[in-house]
């Protein structure tokens, strides 16, 4: 944490003070890191280098990680983005930009060193969302900016009664910034990811070109910039695929002690065609009274009691949440449809919980709880997250040593997230990575915490280790990783395609430097 107490002192150590320009209604000082040339173009002034700014750009939602830039970006249009890239790729100093979107990440991956940050959320009034109901449902879209939350599609595609396929299950982040990863939900296992949702994007490369591009137009661009981490292009319109929207929510909760029966009735689940099963599935891990309290809802309350003297004697429980869509159409049969899908599972008799929701509160059930933790000074800690794929043969194998032994004891494991999936539902095109079996998890180890971060972290690292030792071909989703030599095994057999695409639509390597995949000695040699 004395990282964060220094701030003020390296921000002003490291920025020498040249002649004054105006930035967003006041004079501020111009950095000497930056080209002077920059000082002549009309979005200098929307480049800030005030202390707000500056900590604003160098902290993400991770906390831990703190990187300065030598200005934040405020663009008031697309056009002061390819501007500013441009005017990095034709300098005889080219300066690292990365795009920044609600700042969700975790390891400073949206963050550049000595380069310019861009607050994509400056862009929010310039885009209106726009949705196309003219031609037929298959090809219902709505188009709408990269800077975008999907909290703000969620409210534009519902009020004409439609909505994307997939969701991620928090809202309040960018739409651009879901793209360059992947976009997992619990929906994911039925629709895909959200980047299998795209039909088309309007892109800035590292050239500073603006390029539309789709599965049938510039496709090599198109499926490098889904999953592909900001890499190739900055996202500032994506056209997403819609549905008619359901109206309201069933949504059942169900409770295991035995985890082969838990991943066994998963598996049963992903596997039933659309409109056979659930809509929506996702586990999670219940190990104290905490977790109790963070999960449980209105129809499980009398059971409270029961269920705290199953965690007491099995000191673990698997949870697994389910839910089925319906409106006023499918309403009467939606309750038999649910019984019919209760009855081929292994849950601990009584312990299925079922609340009737809207759709609208079902998609935005995380929010609840963000503002609990708001409310708690909570929100606002350190995140050492891990997100890590797991192919289904060793996910035995995985509960074993990670649930039980790695993680025994520590209650500050909260939330833990299994989702879960068909790798047939992603397009192995797009530069996104999955564990290479037919059916593969998610694990999300979601957790806070108010001091002592380093040790998560180094549990983090056991994990993975754990994992490398016993054979798990384990994949990290969007991992912290420091050497070019980690993000080639990352990558794999994509790799070499995946360079190829750098040289070719960032061939400075000026995007997205935080994940540090590139060095420039990289991009001018051999793969």
């Amino acid at each position: 944490m004395g990282r964060r107490c220094s701030l003020s002192s390296f921000f002003i150590s490291t920025f020498v003070i040249t002649p004054l320009i105006t930035t967003i209604g006041q004079q501020m000082p111009w950095t000497t890191m930056l080209p002077q040339e920059l000082l002549g173009l009309d979005l200098a002034a929307r480049l800030r280098v005030d202390q707000n700014a500056m900590t604003m750009a160098s902290t993400d939602y991770g906390g831990f990680t703190h990187v300065l830039p030598a200005a934040v970006l405020y663009p008031s249009s697309v056009q002061d983005i390819i501007t500013l890239v441009k005017s990095s790729f034709s300098s005889s100093r080219p300066f690292s930009i990365a795009a920044r979107g609600n700042g969700h990440s975790t390891h400073g991956q949206a963050m550049a060193h000595n380069g310019v940050v861009i607050e994509m959320g400056s862009l929010k009034h310039n885009h209106e969302i726009r949705i196309n109901v003219s031609s037929s449902p298959p090809d219902f879209y709505a188009d709408v900016g990269g800077e975008q939350l999907w909290i703000d599609v969620q409210k534009a595609t519902l009020r004409y009664g439609l909505a994307p396929a997939s969701w991620p299950d928090y809202l309040y982040l960018t739409v651009g910034g879901i793209l360059s990863h992947a976009g997992i939900g619990g929906q994911t296992f039925r629709h895909g990811p959200l980047i299998s949702n795209v039909y088309e994007m309007d892109v800035v490369t590292g050239k500073g070109k603006i390029v539309t591009c789709s599965k049938h137009h510039k496709p090599e661009l198109f499926y490098a910039v889904l999953g592909g981490f900001g890499q190739f292009g900055i996202i500032t319109r994506a056209r997403i695929a819609l549905q008619p929207a359901p109206q309201r929510v069933k949504w059942t909760r169900l409770l295991y002690t035995d985890f082969s029966a838990y991943t066994r009735d998963q598996e049963y689940l992903i596997s039933l065609n659309n409109g056979e099963g659930f809509d929506y599935l996702e586990g999670t891990i219940l190990r104290d009274e905490n977790d109790i309290n963070n999960w449980i809802f209105s129809s499980s309350k009398k059971a409270k009691g029961k269920i705290r003297s199953l965690l007491d004697k099995h000191h673990l429980i698997y949870h697994l949440e389910v839910a089925k869509y319906y409106d006023n159409v499918t309403a009467p049969i939606v309750d038999q449809e649910v019984e019919l899908l209760l009855e081929e599972l292994s849950f601990i008799p009584g312990f299925a919980f079922t609340d009737d929701v809207s759709y609208v509160g079902f998609l935005n059930r995380v929010h609840n709880g963000e503002l609990k933790l708001r409310r708690k000074g909570l929100w606002d800690v350190p995140h050492p997250w891990m997100n890590i794929f797991i192919p289904k043969s060793r996910i035995s194998d995985f509960n074993e040593v990670v649930f039980k032994k790695i993680l025994k004891g520590n209650l500050t494991m909260r939330p833990i997230l299994f989702y879960p999936l068909n790798r047939n539902k992603w397009d192995d095109r797009m530069s996104a990575v999955t564990a290479d079996e037919d059916v593969f998890y998610k694990i999300g180890f979601l957790r806070s915490a108010m001091n002592d971060w380093e040790y998560l972290e180094d549990q983090n690292k056991e994990i993975v280790s754990f994992c490398f030792n016993a054979g798990i071909k384990a994949k990290q989703h969007f991992p912290p990783y420091k050497t070019n030599t980690e993000w080639k095994d990352h990558f794999g057999p994509k790799w070499n395609k995946f360079l190829e695409r750098k040289k070719r639509f960032d061939p400075k390597g000026l995007l997205s430097p935080g994940p540090k995949i590139f060095t420039p000695m990289l991009l001018q040699g051999s793969n």
